[in-house]
């Protein structure tokens, strides 16, 4: 085992917020300062009130009010008025002072000039126009450009001030203390580090994962004992890869096997890596794995790894085949090859579309296992509900067996989920402790959303909801392999206007016939509006949508259609699912539109059949959903009588919109 470096610490005292003095304000002061200085200039350099010639030939000239005249750069003439007319109403706003108590010594006045002939012309002429006693002539002499000075300064203090705003910009971002948040540290790893004394989550923190548990606690054993592993000449496996759908515990797991082996542990996420700079996603993959070899034995956890793993030959038409995510990947898999198996650096992955994966990352040598994470079972929900309930108040009739019954399907951050919404019910009606209603009430807004009773609906739109829901539920318990049902409701929720709610078995296989039963239920509520009304409604939409994928998948994936035969067009491998073009050819897919559509018809059919010799049923369970606006498993026993099929055994509750 590689020994850790010592940690160098660096003791700052802690100034308070109202003791610190921001330099940002100065740095803004100073730019503005920069931006205005150069008007201030220009302004300064064409000072004084801009007139006419005839102006200044009939006001000024013609009254001898005129003490000199400054010809600057052959375009504009400065007029300069003469003290002893400062007192005069004319003049009197020209000669005021700009700072001070002293008067403005000029120039007063200005005017443009096409060429210094012209004007010299011109004041031959006014000259010789005016009177002899009163003809006086005015000096003028030439001058070009202004102050040196100020054209530098105006070109220099915004660039020097610029420079102090970048400084101050890169301080702020650690540009010059090696931050790797700034634009000169794009290329370090943003790996959250999390030591081994701050790994305070162990496999008592994760149930429901007992199978995922036994093997990774090889890997636990190995960062602990590496020696009883290599005295053997045993390998641990360079990467782990764990794969499952979201919210089944992959994050989880990961920072509990760093706790439960007490090392250092770097967690990331897949695109993290890939910036919009060329180079940075490599950059980064150098530095986690440098950072982690300093850190050995150590985890590094790549979380949605697919983000930079995707498979290099795909989607290359769109992206080229050297595109930064393709660098990355790249750099990564040498990385894994660059260094050995027993170093004490451990990569762990996380991904729930393991088939998107490239060959080459998951070969053996590099993510060498792969474990697989499923949905938990009635066991593993109990134990779940356990785990998230040791921080809640409640009563003590709660049994997280019945509640695991209600939720099968669900995954772990689902019951985290509801543990959450049950405490938030609790607390908006004022409990002191969390009650079984609690959760039954969190269950249902999970599934079907909150309940929106102030949603105005005329009476004959209620009625067409309380019959369509009606079909469902008289179908549902007349056909055996059919889920069985629990509670119907014609209250709003979410953006449906009315559900069912159901307690499937967890079964891993289905038959042909159990799937027509099912589409013939997810029809029954069209059927039921066409029996009573002798019309469809728009309400159907979701049911319609879930019959058609789930005839698709019959005719085209499972492979119940004679006229295909033993076909499935189904890629577990998901290389066709963003495809341009279908598995099968036009002809193919001429026939599988019109199986699909006879397989509707045909259980559409079904549903009316059933539901018209029971049309008696049908109206009672309607009524009694109007009259109630939710029913239970109780009330439909009562008008339908005992239900022969199998009790479920495991049980969710799943919605279906009306």
């Amino acid at each position: 085992m590689k020994p850790q470096k010592p940690q160098k610490t660096k003791n700052f005292r802690k100034v308070p917020a109202k003791d610190r003095f921001s330099w940002l304000w100065v740095y803004i002061l100073l730019l503005l300062f920069a931006i205005v200085l150069p008007y201030f200039i220009s302004s300064r350099a064409v000072s004084g009130q801009q007139i006419t010639w005839q102006q200044f030939q009939n006001d000024m000239l013609r009254r001898n009010a005129v003490e000199k005249l400054d010809v600057l750069n052959n375009e504009r003439v400065n007029v300069y008025i003469k003290k002893s007319f400062s007192a005069e109403k004319a003049f009197e706003k020209v000669f005021k002072p700009l700072f001070g108590d002293s008067l403005n010594t000029g120039p007063h006045f200005y005017f443009n000039i096409g060429s210094v002939d012209s004007f010299e012309r011109k004041m031959d002429e006014a000259e010789r126009g005016t009177p002899i006693p009163q003809r006086i002539p005015v000096a003028y002499n030439y001058s070009s450009g202004s102050s040196g000075f100020w054209n530098i300064a105006a070109w220099l203090l915004p660039v020097i001030l610029l420079y102090f705003f970048i400084r101050f910009a890169l301080q702020r971002t650690g540009g010059l203390e090696g931050g790797g948040s700034s634009v000169f540290n794009f290329g370090k790893s943003p790996a959250t580090l999390i030591e081994k004394e701050n790994s305070n989550i162990t496999f008592a923190d994760v149930a429901g994962l007992d199978e995922a548990q036994i093997e990774v606690k090889e890997i636990v054993d190995f960062l602990k004992s590496p020696e009883s592993f290599t005295k053997l000449g045993a390998k641990i496996p360079k990467g782990v890869i764990l794969v499952g759908p979201p919210g089944t515990g992959k994050t989880l797991l990961a920072k509990a096997v760093a706790g439960e082996a007490q090392v250092p542990f770097f967690s990331i996420s897949g695109s993290a890596f890939v910036e919009m700079f060329v180079g940075v996603g490599a950059s980064r993959v150098r530095s986690l794995f440098q950072q982690a070899k300093e850190k050995a034995p150590c985890i590094i956890f790549i979380d949605e790894i697919d983000a930079i793993g995707r498979s290099r030959g795909k989607g290359a038409f769109l992206g080229g085949a050297n595109d930064e995510r393709e660098s990355t990947l790249n750099q990564l898999l040498t990385e894994m090859d660059g260094f050995g198996t027993n170093t004490g650096v451990i990569v762990l992955a996380a991904t729930n579309r393991a088939d998107m994966l490239d060959p080459a990352l998951v070969r053996t040598g590099r993510f060498d296992r792969h474990i697989y994470l499923e949905l938990p079972n009635m066991n593993e929900r109990a134990s779940i509900f356990k785990v998230h309930m040791r921080c809640l108040i409640l009563e003590e009739d709660i049994d997280t067996v019945f509640l695991a019954g209600q939720t099968p399907g669900f995954s772990g951050a689902d019951i985290a989920n509801i543990c959450n919404e049950a405490a938030l019910i609790a607390a908006r009606r004022k409990g002191l402790k969390i009650n079984k209603q609690d959760f039954m009430d969190a269950i249902d807004r999970v599934i079907a959303g909150v309940e929106k009773k102030s949603k105005i609906i005329s009476p004959q739109e209620k009625k067409i909801i309380a019959y369509h829901e009606a079909g469902h539920a008289v179908l549902s318990w007349l056909l055996k392999q059919v889920d069985s049902l629990v509670k119907v409701s014609i209250i709003p929720r979410g953006k449906s206007l009315g559900a069912a709610w159901y307690l499937p078995e967890e079964k891993q296989l289905r038959g042909e016939s159990a799937f027509m039963e099912h589409l013939s239920a997810t029809l029954g509520g069209r059927a039921a509006e066409e029996i009573i009304f002798g019309e469809v409604s728009s309400g159907a939409l979701d049911d319609l949508e879930k019959a058609t994928k789930e005839a698709y998948m019959m005719v085209v994936y499972y492979g119940f259609n004679k006229k295909l035969g033993n076909v499935s067009y189904f890629d577990s491998t998901g290389r066709t699912e963003g495809a341009l073009q279908k598995p099968f050819s036009e002809d193919t897919g001429k026939l599988i539109d019109e199986e699909i559509r006879k397989l509707i018809n045909e259980c559409y059919m079904t549903a009316k059949t059933v539901l018209g010799e029971n049309k008696v049923a049908l109206t009672s369970v309607a009524e009694l959903l109007l009259k109630k606006e939710v029913i239970y498993k109780e009330d439909l026993e009562n008008i339908l009588g005992k239900r022969n099929a199998n009790t479920a055994i495991g049980q969710q509750a799943s919605a279906v919109a009306g």
